[in-house]
């Protein structure tokens, strides 16, 4: 897991029900937090996180764009050539057997251009990665 000690910090649980020295114990415990990678899936140690985070930022744009335009989703579900269970699932970030093709896709059937950018090498020894971007 790639992360970073960013301190530590007090914890400060509900203690109104609980009275005595365990609860005044309780209430001095401190807990270390660490700072996550940027990618949640690679954090928790999944196998296609690269995937993951891409599908889960398109998901959030379409969601976005959808909720701009005040549809339902059996609205969108029809635009986007989608059924709504299936625009819900995605939309709940259960997008597992929805291509990153069929959700840039989403996005043109949405009005939105989607260019694809591959950047110079990095050199030989290193792996690129796929990130997206989207244009303010």
């Amino acid at each position: 897991m790639l992360s970073s000690n960013v301190g530590f910090h007090d914890v400060q649980p509900d203690l109104r029900s609980e009275s005595g020295a365990g609860a005044r114990q309780r209430r001095n415990e401190m807990i270390e937090i660490e700072e996550g990678s940027g990618n949640v899936y690679a954090d928790l140690g999944m196998p296609d996180a690269d995937e993951m985070i891409v599908k889960a930022q398109l998901a959030s744009k379409i969601g976005e764009i959808i909720k701009a335009r005040k549809w339902n989703q059996s609205q969108a579900a029809e635009v986007l050539g989608l059924t709504q269970p299936k625009l819900s699932k995605m939309l709940r970030g259960q997008f597992r057997g929805i291509s990153e093709a069929k959700m840039l896709d989403c996005l043109t059937r949405l009005g939105r251009d989607v260019q694809i950018v591959v950047g110079p090498a990095r050199g030989a020894a290193s792996v690129g990665h796929v990130a997206v971007v989207f244009a303010a």
